[in-house]
């Protein structure tokens, strides 16, 4: 979480923005590499 707020910060972006949004977008990541992880397997 520290990383992903410092680069917000290094891009201008609110931290309590950057904050509140990340655990959505992690989400999101998870999923799709999870699926292109199960594409490859399969």
């Amino acid at each position: 979480m520290g990383a992903a707020l410092s680069l917000a910060a290094a891009l201008g972006v609110n931290a309590f923005v950057a904050a509140d949004l990340l655990p959505e977008i992690e989400a999101v990541m998870v999923r799709r590499i999870n699926a292109q992880i199960g594409d490859d397997n399969g």
